[in-house]
């Protein structure tokens, strides 16, 4: 016999567990719009778990932080994948926990399916970010979702979202309705690039920028090897919007780090870079920018306090310096 219901009345937690007693063997179907995840239970034990491209363990917490949605429970449905191997009690202990702690979470995050967004700061403004907020926020491009960025950094939704909670905390973000954030289609010119980490060195695509206008070809360009006044080759689009944002906001952090490491402020050696890489940026220069800062910054700190605390600022800039696939 089928057993449904709305998850809004029952948890997920709760629904696997009612079942789970009765030792039945079965698959839960759950669903929240277009999304699809499925459990599934041998004499009564969860054995196997889907969503998108999550599996396993994962998969059952991603699904126990659902707050809409409907189920259904369709005994005798089997599946040979074995993909869990705690126990239903272990397991729907921390199903509970990260339920519990996602409700906390909620407060600034408001679901998976929220696009993040930069807020407008202060150029030079102190701003100081953890290891797993900077590899995160150098990804943000304002049109992927919590669950899309989880992806991208190789993580899940729920420890993006404890990551993004600091950052909305610390009001270097917001977050956005996905249907209030325009996504342009993949096949489109000047659809969205796969943030800084795929796109570090490359320029933004071309298209129209943030404020809606196209930038024109430079007057008199032409192809390399072609005959003056034959087709021009259009400019190198500027960085855009976000990833401009982005890109300051880092220069900020290698300046304050560089001066940590120094244990002085104010000295040229640091300000002059610093200063040259956010006129950079303001040009339309990539992420290329910010190697080139950490490396004149680099420069400058072995000259000042030695190749000892250099090594350890390099060490905290690797982040930065390590290639984005």
């Amino acid at each position: 016999m089928s057993f449904q219901g709305s998850i809004q009345e029952l948890p997920v937690p709760d629904i696997i567990q009612l079942v789970s007693v009765s030792g039945k063997t079965g698959m839960f179907m759950l669903a929240r719009g277009s999304e699809r995840g499925y459990i599934f239970l041998r004499s009564g034990r969860i054995v196997h778990a889907e969503l998108g491209g999550l599996t396993g363990e994962e998969a059952v917490y991603a699904l126990a932080i659902w707050s809409t949605g409907d189920f259904q429970f369709t005994p005798g449905k089997e599946v040979e994948t074995v993909s869990i191997d705690k126990t239903n009690t272990s397991l729907l202990m921390e199903a509970a926990r990260r339920l519990d702690e996602w409700k906390v979470l909620a407060r600034k995050i408001p679901g998976v399916d929220y696009v993040p967004v930069l807020k407008p700061r202060e150029v030079g403004e102190p701003v100081s970010l953890s290891p797993p907020e900077w590899n995160l926020i150098t990804r943000i491009d304002g049109v992927r979702t919590v669950e899309e960025l989880a992806r991208a950094t190789g993580s899940n939704s729920f420890d993006t979202a404890k990551v993004l909670y600091g950052l909305v905390t610390s009001d270097l973000i917001a977050m956005r309705p996905r249907d209030s954030v325009a996504r342009p289609h993949p096949s489109q010119p000047g659809a969205a690039q796969p943030g800084l980490a795929s796109g570090a060195g490359r320029p933004a695509a071309s298209g129209p920028s943030a404020s809606g206008s196209t930038p024109s070809p430079s007057a008199g360009s032409s192809r390399p090897g072609s005959p003056s006044g034959s087709m021009p080759t259009p400019p190198i689009p500027p960085v855009l919007g976000d990833e401009k944002k982005i890109l300051m906001i880092l220069c900020t952090r290698v300046k304050q780090e560089a001066e940590t490491a120094i244990g002085e402020s104010n000295l040229p050696g640091i300000d002059r870079p610093y200063k040259q890489a956010l006129a950079e940026i303001d040009r339309g220069r990539g992420v290329e920018a910010v190697r080139d800062l950490i490396r004149q910054t680099e420069k400058a700190i072995a000259s000042i306090r030695g190749p000892a605390i250099m090594k350890a600022f390099q060490e905290k800039m690797s982040l930065v310096m390590q290639p984005k696939v």
